[in-house]
């Protein structure tokens, strides 16, 4: 239970650093933590005509590059059920969107757009 709320808690200071960097990309964050059955998507912004899921990983040890390399298939498969779901909740289906990735490792942010494509079919389209 402790450690769960540490987890929380780590989470929601790199997700809170992840969003000033993506402010400072131009991008407009819409919603932090967005739940449903599917996952939670840590971030959901805009980047010009882009609707963006954003995905936060930091990463103790192993650099930047094991931070953005962090996001598994399955977990992919599930951010996009997440995705496909927010884009109906909200009557947007017809917006361009993609998923970006955000490296956290010590004090270095690296940002890695369209990290992967959409994967699934969830019978909810």
């Amino acid at each position: 239970m402790e450690n769960e709320k540490n987890r929380r808690r780590t989470g929601t200071k790199y997700e809170k650093i992840a969003g000033e960097f993506l402010e400072k990309q131009g991008y407009r964050i819409l919603e932090y933590n967005f739940r449903c059955r599917y996952a939670e998507i840590d971030i959901v912004a805009k980047d010009g005509e882009y609707l963006v899921f954003c995905e936060v990983k930091f990463c103790k040890t192993g650099g930047l590059s094991a931070a953005l390399e962090a996001v598994s298939v399955p977990k992919q498969m599930r951010l996009s059920g997440a995705a496909v779901y927010y884009l109906m909740k909200n009557g947007c289906t017809e917006i361009p969107c993609r998923f970006d990735v955000i490296g956290i490792a010590g004090n270095k942010i690296s940002l890695r757009k369209n990290a992967f494509e959409y994967c699934g079919d969830f019978g909810i389209v």
